[in-house]
């Protein structure tokens, strides 16, 4: 019996002993009532701050571990995090001293975006439990990495599209499958507003205090810009998924969930581009990309230059049915009937906390499909990204195969993945 077996094995009849659950027989450490989950958050620097304090605020939680590349970042948050709870985190700089660490359970991953789905891996292949921001990864190869990951070592793994977790939603989706729009055939998710310009500053040194090493990660190796590193990764190529990946992912996964579209997929078609700015994001500005499942179409609207709403929304979704139609937005939908009456209506937050919530339920009863964003469903609504991202890049209508996650077009999938930076490969999952 391996040194791994036998501690599994005294964990599994010390649990039965006490009477503690392991959730059908799927590894994990077993949790007592008063046992605190040790969570380590890596990213803490905006979005990570408040995924941070959610999950610190949750009385069976402890926030253990701040793990981020820039020095004034962690040991600010460090201390915030002691004022608060009273304890403070060891601060780490380089991820991978948290691997072989036993006393952590889980891992919050906020970073930029090029680091979700290696942390992810990496995590789960430690036997850590994940928490990631959406997107779920940066490319096709990378997230169907993660989701084989998740499952060989049947990790609980969320992804923090938090309105999944909504009462509002809930209700929504009840309304809809209870059959009170009748035959449900088309879906329209939409993001309009008036983004700033994107600049590069000149290239330069990395700051002291700043990991740039590591915060490239897997990414192709550039000189430092202090743009870049502060906020524009988002709209370059090697790091980001354009908006698309960074707002749209939410509105289509409430779009399709809605309408009651699990899988990937079939065909996808993206009109585009940059047509408003002039400046360096390489990212389009609009879109316009449909969807097609046996059926049914969803389509997904982009205009980052245009201050009009639809439908008083600057963000959200329409699901239309036969009988009526229903406008989703981040708090919040509306059930109209044929004529355009208001028939049903509901409001709540937007789940974060009941999203994190239900992940931390999961990490102890290990029963990966109570998760109300399983890594496959958050993976689904990135693919759908991705794919339209690379529609739009090839020009082309793309056929999606879902069994091989491949396209039927060569040029596409020359963008289901990339080469990983020495050092950072992506990990092969047999």
């Amino acid at each position: 019996m391996s040194g791994s077996t036998r501690r599994r094995f005294l964990e599994q009849s010390a649990a039965v002993g006490l009477g503690l659950s392991l959730g059908a027989g799927l590894p994990g450490r077993a949790f007592a009532a008063n046992d605190k989950i040790s969570v380590a958050c890596i990213g803490v620097r905006g979005r990570g701050n408040s995924v941070m304090n959610s999950f610190a605020a949750e009385q069976d939680c402890e926030v253990t571990h701040i793990c981020d590349v820039r020095e004034s970042v962690r040991m600010q948050r460090g201390a915030e995090m002691e004022q608060k709870t009273g304890k403070k985190p060891k601060l780490v700089n380089d991820y991978r001293t948290l691997l072989d660490d036993d006393s952590i359970d889980a891992f919050m991953v906020a970073t930029p975006d090029h680091w979700h789905a290696m942390l992810t891996i990496e995590g789960c292949l430690a036997g850590k439990d994940v928490y990631v921001e959406k997107p779920a990864s940066h490319n096709i190869l990378e997230g169907k990495t993660a989701v084989a990951a998740a499952r060989k070592k049947q990790r609980m793994v969320q992804m923090g599209t938090q309105i999944r977790s909504a009462p509002f939603l809930r209700e929504a989706v009840e309304y809809v499958r209870g059959g009170a729009l009748g035959k449900v055939i088309y879906g329209k998710a939409w993001e309009t507003s008036r983004n700033g310009t994107v600049h590069l500053a000149p290239d330069g040194k990395p700051p002291r205090g700043l990991d740039y090493h590591i915060w490239q990660g897997p990414a192709p190796e550039r000189p430092f810009n202090p743009s870049v590193v502060g906020s524009a990764w988002r709209w370059l190529f090697d790091y980001g998924t354009g908006d698309l990946g960074n707002d749209g992912v939410h509105r289509i996964d409430y779009c399709r969930h809605v309408m009651g579209l699990e899988g990937m997929p079939q065909t996808i078609n993206c009109a585009g581009g940059m047509l408003f700015f002039n400046d360096d994001q390489q990212w389009p500005d609009t879109m316009l990309v449909s969807y097609e499942y046996p059926g049914k179409v969803l389509q997904y609207e982009m205009r980052l230059w245009s201050k009009p709403k639809l439908f008083g929304a600057t963000e959200g979704a329409a699901v239309y049915g036969e009988n009526g139609w229903v406008l989703i937005t981040n708090r919040g939908w509306k059930a109209y009937d044929a004529d355009g009456k208001v028939v049903r209506e509901g409001q709540s937050d937007i789940g974060q906390r009941a999203h994190i919530r239900n992940f931390l339920d999961a990490v102890r009863s290990r029963k990966r499909e109570t998760l109300n964003q399983e890594i496959y469903s958050g993976h689904v609504s990135t693919v759908m990204c991705h794919a339209g991202n690379i529609s739009w890049r090839t020009g082309k209508k793309l056929r999606f195969d879902a069994k091989t996650e491949t396209f039927d077009d060569r040029e596409a999938n020359k963008y289901l993945g990339r080469e990983h930076r020495k050092g950072f490969e992506l990990p092969e999952i047999v």
